[in-house]
């Protein structure tokens, strides 16, 4: 058993801003546990076109507001309690609120080495 704190994984490599927020990588595959645990936050008012080629991903929002847009145009609001989840390895536009964050759980399977960035200037998404 092991107990880590997010303010100790700022201290990190596991700590990743990404271009339009930020990844505290709990878990990562170094841990042995068969799947990645971040708290993400997204932040308000960005946009990030992103995939997902070699990870499946399920995002729990414990924290204010954003949306979730599919590559057929279908846009889902995300609130605090909602979950949304990639099973298909979806493309999609995730986006902060208006005004607020949007703050995740999120899980990946296959864990993640834990320090993957986005590349957000690619015009076909950030994908890994």
């Amino acid at each position: 058993m092991f107990v880590r704190a997010l303010k100790d994984v700022e201290k990190t490599n596991r700590f990743v801003d990404w271009g339009n927020g930020t990844s505290h990588r709990m878990l990562t595959d170094v841990d042995g546990m068969g799947f990645t645990v971040c708290h993400t936050i997204v932040r308000s008012g960005s946009q990030s076109l992103l995939e997902y080629r070699n990870h499946l991903e399920a995002c729990y929002c414990i924290a204010g507001e954003g949306e979730v847009e599919d590559m057929e145009g279908n846009i889902f609001p995300i609130k605090q309690g909602d979950i949304y989840v990639l099973d298909k390895n979806d493309r999609h536009f995730l986006r902060g609120g208006k005004a607020t964050d949007l703050v995740l759980v999120s899980v990946f399977n296959p864990p993640l080495t834990g320090t993957e960035k986005h590349n957000l200037s690619s015009p076909e998404g950030s994908a890994y």
